[in-house]
């Protein structure tokens, strides 16, 4: 059991019976007769829906400590991604509604580990921010009353994203997985 002010992105959790993953939390600490309110963003490991909650800041949680085996990422076939354990050769299927947004960025051949609960797979571990190649871009886009000016983009991977209009195809670009937003030009692309 943990305070919920002790809650971090990144923990496993059960809440009323159910096994979340932190996406996020904020702890604003209350004054005067207001306690502290911890502002949670948790994914449902079984459905892979996302809900926000509040807990008091001296509400205990429960936290799950999941068992952490390294795996190899081998292709993935509708809904499911498989991987297989890189030592036993064991191969083990994961629902992508687990997974979340991070299913577009899996590559063949990738190690990372993946999230065991109750001896069954819930769901990987992945980078927060990942490097992705721009295939396309479309002319920039300038909104009235704004002066920032973006262009979409899609990935190699299928995925649209809004980058700098200096953005061209070919690129390498840092993308945010949780919420699919343009972050840098990769550092192996900037010119020097």
């Amino acid at each position: 059991m943990l305070p919920a002010s002790g809650l971090r992105a990144g923990m496993a959790v059960r809440v009323e019976g159910v096994l979340y993953k932190l996406i996020g939390a904020e702890y604003h600490g209350g004054g005067g007769k207001m306690g502290g309110v911890t502002h949670a963003k948790l994914r449902n490991l079984e459905t892979g829906t996302l809900r926000e909650w509040r807990f008091r800041g001296d509400q205990v949680v429960q936290e799950v400590l999941p068992e952490r085996q390294v795996m190899q990422y081998l292709y993935g076939d509708g809904d499911t991604s498989y991987f297989m354990h890189v030592e036993t050769f064991e191969q083990i299927g994961i629902h992508n509604r687990r997974i979340g947004r991070a299913v577009p960025f899996l590559k063949e051949d990738m190690t990372l580990s993946v999230e065991f609960f109750d001896g069954q797979p819930m769901s990987i571990v992945f980078p927060d921010i990942v490097e992705v190649r721009v295939a396309e871009t479309a002319p920039p886009v300038h909104t009235q009353g704004n002066d920032n000016v973006w262009k979409e983009a899609r990935l190699e991977n299928g995925v649209g994203v809004m980058v700098p209009p200096f953005i061209a195809p070919g690129e390498t670009i840092r993308v945010e997985i949780e919420t699919g937003k343009y972050v840098e030009r990769a550092k192996t692309d900037r010119r020097k």
